[in-house]
């Protein structure tokens, strides 16, 4: 465990992780390499199975199909874990396992050394419980080929582990989300130390990846002894949506101070009920669209039905504010840079009031706005928007970061051509 925090029995929620002297906000309180991990299998055909990091071409495996690396060197470094796995994934061809059989597949004797959060199945629904069955039965089809590795490795594996239900069970709850430098997920990976962290719908620490590497970060100043806490999910909803998410994938009602209080919930449902509500039915479809990368369908769809709800429902709708953002992803997608510079000023004066902490996601997107107006050489736009990004990402990512570094770099040239200009003009 890292030297300011330690383990402690949290209140009403179990184990937690707390501080022992006070932190700045902004320090890097824990770093750590996943367990296990594996890419997402939304985006295996574009993200390199061993550094994480996405690219045009890859190398593709040439026994099971699905791996794919970045360079040779990847490749070399990915066999002792891949070649187990190889042979499982070559055993269920045509099918592809999902990403948390996957995970418990890579070695489950290692879930002896840790100790993860169990979910309680008794609790679960009968559709929660259908769901867990049928990704347990495919982890054991799964495991076949390595049936007689693992009875060698350990003769007697406790139920939690040997068990394919409780295995699975375990995985979906403690598993991370791995994301890029955009926040867009490219894989799942298991934290043990990090899986003792809380949450809280307005945490006082973020998690940021650097590849498959997981930092926690402050983003606020923490006492002593105080519990640290990060969010499971997207905190951009209705205290309802969040509940409802929390309950089905962690199984607990989350009563938070933010929940308590419905924060900002006015707010998110500012505006004409009738009109709004057209946003929201219209929604899933969209997604629909997003998922099947149908991005002139979608730009189309967003547009229109922005335009109809005109003045009756302002930006801060929270409907409004997510079929904004799809309309910016599909503008950019198809090029249209002036459309999607539109869309994404549009949404940062809504981005501060939801987001009062620094947060990643309010970093990135001010990062994405201020490269469409550099871009189109709305310069001296282009580099305010820079300074916003910069101001919150070195506090959640951190100087050293990639995406930092890159923040750093576009306002140097920022800067340049300023000065270019300016030396033109005399």
């Amino acid at each position: 465990m890292a030297p300011k925090l330690e383990r402690f029995v949290s209140p009403g929620k179990g184990n937690g992780l707390r501080t022992t002297a006070r932190i700045k906000r902004g320090e890097l309180l824990f770093s750590e390499e996943p367990l296990a991990c594996c890419v997402s299998s939304k985006v295996s055909r574009a993200v390199c199975h061993r550094c994480f990091t996405r690219h045009e071409t890859l190398l593709r495996c040439s026994q099971c199909k699905m791996a794919r690396y970045c360079g040779i060197n990847c490749q070399k470094q990915a066999w002792p874990d891949h070649k187990r796995e190889c042979k499982c994934l070559q055993s269920l061809l045509p099918r592809i396992p999902t990403d948390s059989v996957r995970l418990a597949s890579f070695s489950p004797q290692s879930f002896l050394l840790i100790n993860l959060f169990s979910a309680d199945l008794s609790s679960m629904s009968e559709q929660k419980k259908q769901g867990l069955l049928q990704l347990a039965s495919m982890l054991e089809l799964y495991l076949q080929q390595e049936a007689p590795n693992l009875a060698q490795e350990i003769p007697s594996l406790p139920p939690s582990c040997r068990d394919p239900l409780s295995l699975i069970a375990k995985v979906t709850c403690n598993c991370f989300t791995i994301s890029d430098g955009e926040l867009q997920e490219i894989g799942v990976g298991l934290y043990p130390s990090l899986s003792l962290l809380n949450h809280d719908c307005r945490p006082n620490c973020v998690m940021v990846f650097e590849g498959a590497k997981l930092q926690l970060r402050a983003i606020r100043d923490i006492n002593p002894e105080e519990e640290l806490s990060i969010s499971y999910i997207e905190t951009l909803s209705l205290t309802e949506d969040r509940q409802r998410q929390l309950e089905d994938q962690y199984h607990f009602t989350c009563h938070c101070q933010r929940c308590d209080s419905k924060d900002k919930e006015e707010l998110m449902l500012i505006g004409e009920e009738a009109t709004w509500q057209k946003l929201k039915e219209a929604l899933p479809r969209l997604e629909g669209l997003k998922a099947e990368s149908d991005w002139k369908t979608l730009l189309d769809s967003c547009s229109h039905l922005l335009s109809t709800v005109c003045g009756d429902v302002p930006d801060e709708n929270l409907y409004k504010l997510r079929m904004t953002d799809m309309a910016l992803d599909a503008s950019i997608h198809l090029g249209h840079w002036e459309e999607a510079l539109t869309y994404g000023e549009r949404t940062l004066s809504v981005y501060r009031q939801y987001y009062p902490d620094p947060h990643p996601v309010h970093g990135v997107q001010l990062m994405r706005v201020g490269k469409l107006q550099h871009y189109l050489e709305h310069i001296e736009d282009a580099l305010d928007t820079f300074k916003q990004a910069y101001q919150i990402m070195k506090i959640t990512h951190g100087e050293d970061h990639p995406l930092t570094t890159d923040l750093l770099m576009k306002m140097e040239e920022c800067h340049c051509e300023m000065g270019q200009r300016s030396s033109s003009s005399h």
